[in-house]
């Protein structure tokens, strides 16, 4: 897996205006009374992270903008990854795995659909490795609640199962993964399709 730098875009208040469709006093009112997180220029200007931006929109449930979508997808590098497996054993030998391919890398865990969901919202990870197998929740139905969320910014989702289904990859593409895996999990493997995914993402 290649290091990938993280790219750090950032917003004037009068940007913020324009892309949330307000004025720009609007949005120092958001500043100044601490709902939106913002830090002060040199020369006295607020500036936000498109980070905290998100954060902001979706923690009242407010709509993301397309043009801030596409420019998060644009900008966006992979730093975050979400392990959606309820096998304990395999959930942690993928974090070691993926830990020591890239030190950098963020890895978050969740062996359940609930812990999944609240996971992915809290941290919005790059990239999820999803189970199809959960015990109790329909791996698919859960795949396309990832591809949908709009409070996600589209991450890169690979399906890993062990079931022996014929149709299980080709159900798994539909519901809107972006690579299946079978288990057992090779480690060479996946650090090559999450390099070739990433590469795919940013040049589409």
């Amino acid at each position: 897996m290649a290091r990938t730098d993280k790219k750090i875009r950032i917003f004037s208040a009068l940007e913020v205006a324009n892309i949330c469709g307000v004025v720009n006093q609007t949005a120092i009112n958001w500043i100044k009374n601490g709902y939106l997180k913002a830090f002060t220029t040199p020369g006295g200007q607020y500036r936000v992270y498109a980070e905290d931006l998100i954060s902001f929109l979706s923690g009242r449930g407010m709509r993301l903008p397309v043009e801030l979508q596409k420019m998060m997808e644009e900008i966006q590098s992979l730093r975050t990854i979400l392990i959606v497996d309820d096998d304990q054993a395999l959930n942690d030998s993928l974090k070691k795995g993926l830990e020591m391919m890239d030190p950098d890398l963020t890895i978050l865990q969740a062996t359940d659909g609930f812990e999944a969901g609240r996971v992915s919202v809290e941290s919005k990870p790059n990239l999820i490795i999803l189970d199809i197998d959960l015990p109790g929740v329909d791996g698919f139905k859960l795949c396309k609640t990832f591809t949908a969320d709009e409070k996600l910014a589209n991450p890169i989702i690979i399906a890993i199962s062990g079931m022996g289904l014929d149709d299980t990859e080709s159900k798994a593409m539909e519901a809107g993964a972006d690579a299946f895996m079978a288990k057992p999990i090779n480690f060479d493997e996946l650090s090559s399709l999450i390099d070739d995914l990433q590469e795919k993402r940013q040049n589409s």
